[in-house]
């Protein structure tokens, strides 16, 4: 029988309760949220009760020469791929599993969240506290009703954003490493749309000087189409692969030289979204490839 996230790990989750501090509800004051040690160990327990044999990264020069261009001074992305809300324990822990400058790397990622890891349930909540993270309020999860109930939420989005971008100012200036899903949310099998790129991770790129992609091949977590914490557990091989450094303005004026001049900004921002996305799953498949070998020399 599959075990759930909740099943599996019930004693996780309990210690994890026990320590948490996330609040249940965001607004302008609490956007910035540090990470939980204490939280993070139950992570990393968790993590690598799942990881078999064979797991690990690929690319680590690459991130390490990121970061080095954020203690430089320069503003720095990670777009991965979304699969599930362990993704990020993936990508933390692996990092610092790899030796070189991986703890460095791993301690230095701010993520950006949505407010529903916050406020939606605390079990999920509580797992989200052990990395530090900046809460927004997406575009899609905006209400678009005329009640005031309605009106009240879009003035809180508001708020919650104006603080969360001037927060990805502060962090990215103190050389921190910004982790961005350019997807929005975690891939969905039953839903095409959900591995498309989201609009808005233009405007980020725009703001940001350089930038590494991330493919996660493999997966510890499966959705179901209900609550979080009854995703479906699996151990498996996996290997995180961190690409090239990127310029984020050649990267943009790349695309731009491709559209033509009589397109919208919209159109622009649409095209980087895909190509993003396209360059992760040329990635993913290539990964993949080496991860089956892997698999088969078991």
């Amino acid at each position: 029988m599959a075990e759930t996230l909740t099943s599996f790990f019930g004693g996780h989750m309990k210690k994890a309760l026990s320590l948490s501090k996330v609040p249940g509800e965001i607004n302008e004051s609490n956007v910035f949220q540090e990470g939980h040690p204490g939280i993070l160990a139950v992570l990393d327990d968790m993590v690598e009760t799942l990881l078999l044999p064979g797991s690990g990264l690929d690319g680590l020069e690459h991130l390490e020469e990121l970061m080095e261009k954020a203690e430089a001074g320069k503003s720095c992305l990670l777009l991965p791929e979304h699969y599930s809300n362990m993704d990020l324990s993936i990508i933390s822990l692996i990092a610092r599993k790899a030796g070189g400058r991986g703890g460095d790397i791993a301690k230095a990622i701010v993520a950006l969240s949505g407010v529903k890891l916050n406020e939606d349930n605390p079990g999920v909540a509580a797992y989200a506290g052990a990395y530090s993270r900046i809460v927004i309020y997406p575009s899609r999860q905006m209400p678009e009703g005329d009640s005031e109930k309605d009106k009240a939420e879009l003035l809180r989005a508001a708020a919650i954003n104006r603080a969360a971008m001037k927060a990805v100012n502060e962090k990215k200036a103190a050389g921190k490493l910004i982790l961005i899903f350019p997807a929005g949310t975690r891939y969905r099998p039953w839903d095409p749309q959900t591995k498309k790129g989201v609009r808005e991770i233009d405007s980020y790129i725009r703001s940001f000087d350089y930038m590494c992609f991330i493919a996660i091949n493999g997966q510890l977590l499966h959705l179901q189409e209900k609550d979080m914490l009854d995703d479906i557990v699996e151990k498996d091989l996996v290997r995180v692969t961190a690409g090239p450094v990127i310029s984020c303005s050649e990267f943009r004026r790349q695309i731009k030289a491709e559209i033509d001049d009589d397109e919208k900004d919209e159109d622009q921002k649409r095209v980087v979204a895909d190509v993003i996305m396209a360059i992760l799953e040329e990635m993913h498949v290539e990964a993949e490839a080496k991860r089956q070998k892997l698999i088969g020399a078991k």
